[in-house]
């Protein structure tokens, strides 16, 4: 192992690492070492939207999976789900209650009407 590897468990030396894992400094075209790029703030800021996205978009799908699934589940059970999965999403996007509406408010009546049978 060179000088400029290090084993990414943090141990150093020219040994062999437990976890057989190492990585290579960054190395720019003049052989310096190259500082990690740092992030402007709408950069984080967006990652951060994505990540809450993800977030929203796998809440929502368990409550669909339960509600297309759950035998058991009674409609004001299904109906309640409904409501806090709506609470939580308004909790984090405060703001987009159309965008709800217009996005999931027709999967859950869709999947209510299949499951109980409605209208």
């Amino acid at each position: 192992m060179g000088a400029s590897e290090r084993w990414v468990c943090g141990r150093r030396g020219s040994g062999t690492c437990p976890c057989r894992f190492w990585e290579r400094r960054r190395m720019n075209s003049t052989g310096q070492n190259k500082e990690p790029e740092k992030r402007t703030q709408l950069e984080i800021e967006q990652e951060e939207e994505n990540r809450k996205i993800r977030r929203l978009q796998l809440m929502m799908n368990m409550v669909m999976s339960v509600l297309a699934q759950d035998q058991d589940l009674t409609l004001e059970q299904a109906s309640e789900m409904i409501a806090n999965a709506k609470a939580a999403a308004l909790a984090m996007f405060p703001d987009k209650e159309l965008a709800y509406d217009l996005i999931y408010r027709p999967r859950f009546q869709r999947l209510l009407n299949e499951r109980f049978r409605l209208q």
